[in-house]
């Protein structure tokens, strides 16, 4: 770790006397990064705030990793920060967590006017990003994973171990006696990081001890190629996008790997830190729709953004003005939003998804049916556990721009009894069980 020291000293990140905040969870990679920087804070003298995040998932150990970041500041005397995230209202638990994290330094950032925030992510954190952006898909700068440094407008994220691998890590705490607190949730294969990080890492480390510093040179290319592009689309981004509305014509001069990027360039600016929610396969979709011999076109894409193409032009924009929120009590039948209807009937022999038998002494009246909501969830029936109606639809291919308004039936506590057409919840009476009401979708 001398070479990181060295580093940070030589290489003029810091003056003597500035502040310096450092994420740390805890764990041994945000450990070994803290106490680095206090060898560095030995020469230059540093104020160094430490910033704590604890993500109140309800994993048990979270209060504990508070307290041992808290003891060890008390005893080093380092200033620290926590932020006890309370309320997730995203679907995607870890892009919303990145989002309030991110907030949060650029909060401490304008605090203690620091121009550095330092982060632990290292050498294996960049073999599973990009590897994990290989597999989903991505652009040429999703691809390079992550830079040393990246630049905001207040402040500068600075990896410093970021050509450090997980075993060089570890050795250092070894070898200096360091304490540090493990996550068992990365332990777990819900999530996708921690499979490549368990199965797929330790392969390629088989196949070759030096991997981590080919994927680091890799990323490096790809920087300095996305760099080069990025320089011309600069020189020409006005010319083809006049106020970010692309002239097809011109558009349709330029290289493929150009249009790809102006379209990724407009993306980025569209999606800033949800750009992760945007793939490889919506960019090829808008190419196709700009290269389509259709005068008129929209594609819905995710945030409630749409991409237009107008005869020569072609544009993204918002469409929240276009309100599809509904929410409305069921009757003896309900017209809906998307064109169908909602109809109590007598009896049926049908027990399709499209009829939904319900027991008053099952859920609360009334019934409503609605649009839905972020977060939603339901317990289909025969299952335990309760699944996003988000990855329902995902999983019925149900397009895009029918999500919106597709129909959600909640009794008034609103517990989802009924997706029509898709899935009945356990609140749903079987054909041959004691029903009150029968609902049919159609």
């Amino acid at each position: 770790m001398e070479k990181i020291i060295n580093d940070l000293i030589n290489n003029n990140y810091f003056k003597p006397n500035d502040s310096v905040v450092v994420g740390v969870s805890g764990g041994p990679d945000s450990m070994c990064l803290l106490t680095i920087l206090q060898k560095v804070s030995k020469k230059i003298n540093l104020n160094i705030i430490v910033a704590h995040v604890n993500h109140n998932t309800g994993r048990k150990g979270q209060i504990l990793d508070q307290k041992f970041v808290t003891e060890y500041c008390d005893k080093f005397n380092l200033k620290l920060e926590v932020l006890t995230i309370k309320d997730y209202n995203d679907d995607n638990f870890h892009n919303e967590a990145r989002k309030v994290r991110y907030n949060f330094f650029n909060d401490l950032s304008i605090k203690y006017n620091a121009k550095y925030i330092l982060t632990a992510h290292h050498a294996d954190d960049l073999m599973e990003t990009i590897l994990m952006r290989i597999v989903r898909g991505s652009t040429i700068k999703g691809y390079s994973g992550f830079s040393k440094e990246t630049y905001y407008e207040n402040y500068t994220i600075l990896r410093p171990l970021i050509s450090t691998t997980k075993d060089e890590i570890y050795k250092y705490l070894k070898e200096n006696n360091i304490d540090y607190r493990i996550d068992d949730s990365n332990l777990k294969d819900t999530y996708t990081r921690n499979r490549f990080r368990k199965y797929i890492i330790p392969a390629l480390k088989n196949e070759d001890v030096n991997v981590a510093n080919k994927f680091y040179k890799f990323s490096k290319t790809l920087i300095e190629c996305n760099d080069y592009i990025d320089s011309y689309i600069k020189k020409i981004y006005n010319t083809i996008c006049p106020n970010d509305i692309v002239n097809i014509d011109l558009f349709l001069k330029e290289s493929h790997i150009i249009q790809t990027k102006i379209i990724s360039t407009m993306l980025l600016e569209k999606y800033q830190d949800d750009l992760m929610l945007i793939t490889d396969k919506h960019t090829d979709l808008i190419l196709n729709l700009i290269e389509s011999g259709k005068s008129n076109s929209t594609i819905y894409l995710p945030n409630n953004i749409k991409a237009v193409k107008s005869y020569n032009k072609f544009y993204f924009s918002k469409y929240e003005d276009e309100d599809n929120s509904y929410e409305i009590q069921i009757d003896d039948h309900v017209i809906l939003p998307n064109g169908h209807v909602i109809n109590k009937i007598d009896f049926t022999l049908s027990n399709d998804n499209n009829i939904c038998r319900i027991s008053y002494d099952k859920v609360k009246m009334p019934l409503f049916v609605r649009n839905k909501k972020a977060g939603d969830k339901i317990i289909v029936k025969g299952m335990k556990e309760a699944k996003k109606i988000k990855d329902i639809f995902i999983n019925e291919k149900v397009e895009l721009k029918k999500r919106s308004t597709w129909p959600i039936v909640c009794d008034s506590e609103n517990n989802i009894v009924w997706i029509p057409g898709l899935k009945k919840s356990h609140f749903c009476a079987n054909k041959d069980e004691k029903c009150d009401i029968i609902l049919k979708y159609n």
